[in-house]
């Protein structure tokens, strides 16, 4: 689906003939640096690539996330979804869960001052 939206991730043939990183490789390295959270330096070594095709890649893969997914994933909730939040939250024994969703307003108990 990533290469319908960005020829980016299809593999090709430079202009001498040889054949160029996959979409598998690709969409490896941005994988690996989204659930693990490292950096693209960590990942060449693992897909066999240089540092700044997986930031490429990254970069590319998220801008077709937006793309796709925005209008019903990636928007401010509505008034249904604040009632359906809210709801669920408090069930959970989390009253106000958007205003503390970041838990800057939760008292923590044994939590280093340092």
């Amino acid at each position: 689906m990533v290469k319908a939206y960005d020829s980016y991730f299809v593999q090709k043939q430079d202009t001498v003939g040889i054949t160029g990183l996959s979409s598998l490789q690709k969409m490896t390295a941005v994988i690996r640096m989204i659930a693990y959270g490292i950096t693209a330096d960590v990942v060449d070594d693992f897909v066999r690539m240089g540092e700044s095709t997986p930031t490429e890649s990254l970069k590319r893969f998220m801008r077709v996330v937006v793309t796709i997914f925005s209008d019903k994933y990636l928007r401010s909730p509505n008034n249904d979804d604040i009632v359906k939040l809210l709801a669920i939250s408090t069930n959970c024994g989390f009253p106000e869960m958007l205003d503390n969703i970041d838990c800057m307003n939760w008292k923590m108990k044994n939590c280093p001052i340092a």
